[in-house]
């Protein structure tokens, strides 16, 4: 099995409850992304291991995972902060115009006339209106940008770069 031919579609956040269910978040616009996950791969820092979701359900907007073999609350909590995988070709795609937040993950974004790299995008956050890139400055701090296509201007997946028109005094605010 080629560490290749799996790609990150959702992260697990924490352990809820006792019987072995984990709080996670499904990078895709689309609705019930989650119901369709059968088997995946968790992997967490390198290490990884194959689960079949046996069910997975909302809770306060989240997607609520229950895995087979992971029975415990001490169970699930091993598995907190895991990315979840699926085989390549089993990845959903994106509509024309869309991007899926794992493409996302991992853009430089670029502003600015001098091209100056204004930090890595290191997750994309959803509350309802425009998407929020979570963007790593070089020192460090955390830069949100509206997901919008007045701001982000030019999206290049394949070469990792987003070109963006930044409101004034954004990065500084933060």
């Amino acid at each position: 099995m080629n560490p290749n031919d799996w790609i990150a579609v959702g992260r697990l956040w924490r352990a809820r409850g006792v019987r072995g269910e984990l709080i996670g978040e499904i990078y895709s616009s689309q609705p019930g992304r989650e119901e369709s996950l059968k088997e995946v791969m968790l992997d967490l820092e390198g290490r990884r291991q194959q689960a079949t979701v046996e069910q997975v359900w909302r809770h306060d907007g989240r997607p609520v995972f229950k895995f087979a073999g992971i029975d415990t609350m001490t169970a699930a909590e091993a598995w907190q902060g895991a990315d979840i995988l699926v085989r390549a070709e089993e990845r959903a795609g994106p509509a024309e115009g869309e991007y899926s937040h794992a493409d996302l993950i991992g853009c430089r974004v670029i502003a600015g006339p001098d091209a100056v790299v204004v930090g890595v995008v290191t997750g994309v956050e959803d509350y309802g209106g425009p998407s929020l890139l979570k963007v790593e400055a070089a020192d460090g701090h955390e830069i949100l940008i509206p997901f919008a296509r007045a701001i982000c201007t030019e999206i290049d997946v394949a070469a990792k770069t987003i070109r963006a028109i930044l409101p004034e005094g954004l990065v500084e605010v933060q």
